[in-house]
């Protein structure tokens, strides 16, 4: 059974899906959602992540260690893993992703990837840009993506 539970933070209401001690979705306050199927109901997993996630947006964490579990393509799940590896406060671009991927050339299936990113923050996408340094994309919108890098990098 998958569960979830809503709470508000700093960046507006946030939804996180666990199914068997595993996040496997969060959904930022622009993101559409469904509930079919899922029970809303706060697990350990949950409260957890939601504490975690508090304590990364008040500049108090730089890693998560909850458990995550995406659901995604081959191709996919070996970007996320990338993504993984990205440390707090720094930032590369797709062609940079790409690259550690295996396939210099799949810079817009790299952006792709983010985009489905179903465990955004926790797995972070936002720290993916655009060659020119300039903020592409984001499934949170762009002001997100800028607040979450500006948690990470406060003198920028």
């Amino acid at each position: 059974m998958i569960n979830y539970y809503s709470k508000n933070t700093k960046i507006g209401i946030i939804t996180i899906f666990e199914e068997n001690g595993y996040v496997v979705q969060v959904c930022l306050p622009t993101e559409p959602m469904s509930t079919n199927g899922c029970q809303q109901l706060e697990t350990p997993v949950i409260t957890e992540a939601f504490k975690q996630l508090t304590e990364y947006l008040d500049s108090q964490r730089t890693s998560f260690s909850i458990s995550v579990n995406p659901q995604g393509t081959t191709f996919q799940k070996k970007v996320w893993n990338e993504l993984l590896k990205i440390p707090y406060g720094k930032t590369v671009s797709y062609k940079d992703i790409a690259i550690a991927v295996g396939n210099p050339k799949a810079c817009r299936a790299v952006g792709m990837a983010n985009n489905r990113n179903p465990v955004p923050i926790f797995i972070p996408c936002h720290r993916v840009i655009g060659k020119n340094g300039s903020l592409t994309g984001y499934a949170g919108d762009l002001d997100c993506k800028e607040f979450l890098l500006k948690i990470e990098k406060p003198n920028q």
